[in-house]
């Protein structure tokens, strides 16, 4: 008899931090806090060349003794007539923080390269036993950042949270100025690499905020359910500074339930409680705990849930039950006004609306960590959530700094959000090829996710391949590293016509669940002809009647999250009066318009 292998929710919010200027990475949570927004207009300047950066011969300005002189982060201004300075952010244009550069300004629709953005705001009202950090949701991809010309550090990666401390260096009850260098170029050793299939959004794309605690904080917290049957909740709070003896209260007034622990050496306050009280959260019933956890300096207020993922042979359980992923893939793009990162919690909800409207329970974020918004608001909406880091298509797997990125990127991913009720599913990659080191990059990438969060299962999305013409197989070693079997499959599409769909069946030889990450094909909205012509409304409907019987053939079949919920903008996508810039494969328009096919899925999972 097969072992059971059981992972058991943690629920919490966590915000993770990764800088030059760390010497060791830590959580900060911010969304459940109040804090200052440093949202709204910024200055930019456009610096192809890295002007503000660097001199002709490429040393950059803040490595030279008096860096605040020429680089362009020291904000400076001309004092007399005989001045020499190259650049004025006062008298430069403004953008808007959330926000990508590509929607902003259409003089940088394709740009990729450095913009230079500049923020003045006033230091808070703060007492002198007052903290201040610094938070970034995201910048993609390089931000350089620097506060009264002073530079805090680096941070690599255009989809997770960074933040800094900076009570020292702010200027109290004075105006501040904050300055990025932001840089999207792509990178042959970057993760992503050069080539994806979606849009290059520069800029800050998410949230900048100011957060003031008092000199000892609650840093973060961490909270699990450990047996369904028993019912056993154990967790940890984090404090900062790290003193040992500081009494914690974790209270749960709907449950009538608190706890006092007492912190270690290193600021950590284990707790642990057993209760027969708790409703489990689920998509039909997605509950949440409003969790209080205070100390003599502090008190966070947030809302977690409770519940068990597991995989027994190629069943997925969910609390102890047998479920099917009823889902749709999404990318972080605006489907409202034709494209632009998703900036707010309305446009988000607005994606899931969809989702909920399609009968999904289920959504795979791809190909990247989405915003913190989108995660917590499908918690509360009863969306189970697979979340992906970028190691997409052709990383550059024997660079060593490379696979640093992508740990780096992983663990901020996971750190940010490994206690929200809804994610089940970390994704370690997306169609990447077989080969050995490609293999041992992504099996280091496992063992760091499960040391991190042992709670939930980790897939990637692979690939099929054919065992003759008309039998489909997975054959992949990361098969046997992950918890479930997840492929891409495109036949009807760049695989031969629907057709073929009725000539297909499929072996994969692997005592795990089976998930269809992704299949589907190109429509325009609007555009209709015959079932057999590319690109019509039609063809994309008969290609997904096709698919689903298919699909449905396939032994331990778990669910899955067809491509993909709305189109979205991709340079690969040129043809002209059909894609123009936009990938096709969506059940609703770049502007929401539902496509034939969103009909034909919408019907197929309302009988799962």
């Amino acid at each position: 008899m097969k072992k059971l292998k059981i992972l058991l929710l943690l629920v919490l919010p966590l915000s993770f931090f990764i800088s030059a200027g760390a010497s060791e990475k830590e959580n900060l949570a911010v969304y459940f806090r109040d804090t200052i927004s440093l949202d709204g207009d910024w200055k930019y300047i456009v610096d192809p060349y890295e002007n503000g950066y660097q001199d002709y011969r490429q040393v950059p300005f803040d490595e030279m003794d008096q860096p605040w002189a020429v680089g362009y982060y020291g904000d400076k201004k001309m004092h007399s007539p005989g001045d020499l300075i190259e650049y004025n952010f006062d008298k430069s244009p403004s953008i808007m923080v959330p926000g990508d550069w590509n929607t902003q300004d259409p003089r940088l629709y394709y740009y990729e390269g450095s913009i230079w953005y500049r923020k003045k705001f006033r230091s808070p009202e703060m007492r002198d036993s007052d903290r201040v950090f610094l938070y970034f949701g995201a910048v993609n991809y390089r931000a350089d950042v620097y506060l009264n010309a002073r530079k805090l550090g680096v941070h690599i990666g255009g989809f997770t949270p960074f933040w800094f401390e900076i009570t020292d260096l702010l200027k109290k009850g004075e105006e501040n100025s904050l300055v990025l260098k932001v840089d999207n170029k792509r990178l042959k050793e970057g993760v992503p690499t050069l080539n994806t299939d979606w849009w290059n959004y520069g800029g800050i794309t998410r949230s900048v905020e100011l957060l003031v605690v008092q000199n000892e904080f609650i840093r973060d917290y961490q909270i699990r359910l450990e047996s369904a049957n028993g019912k056993k909740v154990s967790g940890k709070v984090f404090l900062d500074p790290a003193e040992e003896g500081e009494p914690v209260m974790i209270s749960f007034p709907e449950l009538k339930i608190d706890v006092e622990a007492m912190t270690d050496g290193q600021g950590v306050a284990p707790f642990s409680f057993t209760t027969d009280k708790l409703e489990l959260w689920s998509p039909e019933d997605p509950k949440l705990y409003r969790i209080v956890i205070s100390t003599q300096y502090d008190t966070i207020i947030d809302s977690v849930g409770f519940r068990t993922i597991a995989v027994q042979g190629k069943q997925l359980l969910l609390n102890d039950k047998p479920i099917f992923l009823k889902g749709i893939s999404v990318h972080e793009e605006n489907a409202t006004e034709g494209g632009g990162r998703v900036n707010s919690p309305e446009k988000a909800r607005q994606l899931l609306v969809w989702a909920k409207e399609l009968g999904c329970n289920f959504v795979r974020l791809a190909h990247y960590p989405h915003n913190e918004d989108m995660v917590r608001i499908a918690e509360k909406m009863g969306i189970m959530v697979w979340s992906e880091v970028p190691v997409y298509w052709t990383i550059d797997w024997e660079n060593e700094s490379t696979y640093a990125n992508a740990e780096n990127q992983l663990e901020e991913n996971i750190l940010r959000d490994r206690n929200r009720a809804n994610i089940i599913i970390w994704s370690l990659s997306n169609e990447t090829p077989i080969n050995p080191k490609r293999t041992e990059f992504l099996r280091k990438l496992a063992v760091r996710a499960r040391a991190l969060d042992d709670t939930r299962l980790l897939s990637a999305a692979m690939e099929k391949h054919y065992r003759n013409d008309s039998v489909a197989v997975v054959e992949d070693p990361l098969a046997e590293i992950v918890d479930i079997v997840a492929f891409n499959e495109y036949i009807g599409w760049y695989d031969g016509l629907p057709e073929k769909c009725d000539r297909i069946s499929w072996q994969i030889d692997y005592n795990k669940p089976v998930f269809v990450s992704e299949f589907g094909g190109g429509a325009r909205y609007g555009y209709h002809g015959e079932a057999n012509q590319r690109w019509t409304e039609e063809f994309q409907a008969d290609l997904y009647r096709k698919s689903l019987p298919m699909l449905d053939q396939i032994d331990g079949l778990c669910g899955m999250s067809p491509w993909i919920l709305a189109d979205f903008r991709s340079p690969r996508r040129n043809l002209a009066g059909i894609q123009d810039d936009f990938n096709r494969k969506g059940l609703l328009s770049e502007k929401g318009e539902k496509k034939e096919a969103f009909y034909v899925l919408k019907e197929y999972y309302k009988d799962k």
